[in-house]
Order: C-alpha cells, then structure tokens, then sequence
C-alpha cells in the first residue's frame, strides 16, 4: 500500500508571479518511490479539451515552486500544455522528515514520480510527456532523461551540472585530490557535529549583505533571491540554504554519465554570458559525442543573458517560451 504524507499545503496565492486568467491553478501531490510526498502547483490551459500533452518543471536548485519554475510552468500551460511545478524531497512543501537535504538518486527520482503523475492523470496523453530543468535541475533533467524513457522531450535551462561544481568546485578550480580531500574531511567532521548538537547545521543562502567586491555571479543571484523580484520565505536560497552537509554524495556520484544514449529529444538553453554557460556548453558536448540520437538536440545560446536572466527573463524577456513552446510542440505532437 503506497501511503501519503499529510502535508499542509498554502492555498492562497503566494508566488513571486502574477497569475494567470487564461489557466486553472491547483495543489497536487504524488509519492515518489521513497515514500516521499511531493507538493505541486498544477497549470491547465482554460477551457482544454481532450488528453494534453503535460510537462513537469523543477528548479533552480535551492528554489521552490512559488519562483521561476512555477513561471515557466504558468506560461506554458497558457500555451496549451498541462504541466506542474514541483517542490523537490525534503524541500519547501514537499514532505521528507530530514529538510533541506539533496541527493542525485532521490532528486532523479522526484523527476521520474512527476512523469508517473502525469501519466495517470485522466487529462494527460501518456505518450506526451516532457520535462524542464532549470539551473542545477537542468542536470538533473538530462540525467531523468537519460533513465526514463516515457520522456519524450527536455529542455535543460541555465544548467548546473551539481556533481561537477560540488567534486571540481566553480570554473573546475578545486580540480584536484587534496581539494576534494579536504572537503570530503570538512563534511565528515560535520556530520559529527550535526549529531552531537542535536541538528543540522544550515550551509547559509545567498550571502547578504552582498560584499562590494562579490563575485559577478553572487551578484546576479543577490539580485534574483534577495529582492523583492524573487525572494520566497520557502526559499532555501533566499534564507538559510541547504544544509551543510546536503550535498555530500554529490562528490563522489557524477549525473551525466549516459546522456549521449538518451534517445528523445533535448534542448539546453543556457545564456552566453552566464557564469554556468560552461556546464551547460560542456554538457550539450557530452550528449552529442559518439551518440547515434543527434538529430533531435539542440544547444541554443541566449545573447546577453545571465544566469539568472533564463530564472524570469531578468526585466529583458531573456526567455524565449515561443520556442520552446515550439519544441515540446514538435515533439510532443
């Protein structure tokens, strides 16, 4: 007997976007298959008739479904697909008695339990189903697409590839033994810590107040988290941040090993002058090499967009939903 979490779930509307009149909006949850009770909003064009083609949309990651997954759930739902955005395990609404833990498995999983909701749903065609990633759930899209083959169609936006960042650090300057060595040591003492204390101790969001000589891309994140453009009080990135020791099996468990065997099609979206466009470059490199299923993926290269631009268009419409709208169309038909 498959049982569901209990969870309270908001019912107002609390999202960083305006809504929508031309969808229906609802809470839904689905059980993955840790037990886990996924929380998500659900988007139905207005007066839809028939089985729909439905797509399930995660991130960024550190996010809930209230920011930009939600958005790009919204927009396209008011382009004629069905589709959710949902909280990840043991984040914002979903259920997962530990919080603000994260797991390449687990988190592959809650993809995969979205696909499985869409799939029984009575207003969704089965054989239509894609999915988005947005920044460190776009690596965890082309690792879902590579594992489950009921997907039809991807689009990785802004992507992180979380096992690279956290094994190699940014830009790969932690490429090296004793690096890793130290972090993996630095984990390990706080797991003892963790443990004596009684709790987890919180790695912290984004930094604020933002220092005068932050990074550029520290400062493209303050920008979307720490304002009132994208800031949610559920929000791991807005306000305490994963815990420290959240990601420790990241290290050791690289996500993107079989891309280049997924068979369905693949869009990576990703701006030119995003500090990420490395992953998301490298990634695309890594599906097209040696593969026989070339024909149906696409690397599109956003001008003048940073990362956090392909979060909610960054005031410039950075986000391009026509085409998009035109590839789940394609190849959801």
């Amino acid at each position: 007997m498959i049982a569901k979490e209990e969870l309270k779930l908001t019912q107002e509307w609390d999202k960083t976007f305006e809504k929508s009149e031309k969808v229906d909006h609802s809470k839904v949850t689905f059980v993955n298959r840790y037990g886990i009770t996924l929380a998500a909003d659900m988007y139905v064009p207005k007066n839809a008739e028939g089985k729909l083609p439905a797509i399930a949309v995660c991130g960024p990651f550190g996010a809930v479904k209230e920011q930009c997954s939600g958005l790009y759930a919204q927009t396209m739902a008011e382009r004629g697909f069905l589709t959710i955005a949902f909280d990840p395990s043991f984040t914002g609404e979903s259920g997962g008695n530990v919080r603000y833990m994260a797991s390449p498995d687990i988190n592959t999983e809650d993809f995969m339990a979205a696909v499985d909701f869409l799939s029984l749903n009575d207003r969704v065609d089965p054989e239509r189903i894609g999915i988005i990633g947005i920044c460190g759930w776009g690596g965890m899209a082309l690792n879902t697409a590579a594992l489950d083959t009921r997907i039809k169609a991807t689009v990785a936006s802004t992507m992180y590839d979380m096992t690279r960042v956290r094994a190699k650090g940014y830009f790969d300057a932690e490429d090296n033994e004793e690096a890793r060595y130290q972090k993996r040591a630095a984990m390990c003492a706080q797991r003892l810590e963790d443990l004596k204390n009684g709790e987890y101790k919180l790695g912290g969001g984004v930094v604020d107040p933002l220092p005068e000589d932050a990074p550029y891309f520290v400062k493209d994140y303050y920008d979307y988290y720490k304002t009132d453009r994208g800031y949610h009080a559920r929000s791991l990135n807005s306000n305490g941040g994963w815990n420290v020791i959240g990601c420790e099996s990241f290290m050791n468990q690289p996500i993107l090993k079989y891309t280049n065997e997924i068979r369905s099609a693949v869009m990576v979206m990703h701006g030119d002058k995003a500090h990420s466009f490395y992953f998301g470059k490298d990634a695309y490199a890594d599906m097209i090499k040696d593969s026989k299923y070339t024909d149906n993926k696409e690397f599109l290269a956003i001008e003048g967009a940073s990362h956090t631009d392909l979060y909610d268009g960054g005031n410039k419409n950075a986000i391009p939903f026509e085409k998009l709208a035109d590839f789940f169309n394609e190849y959801l038909r």
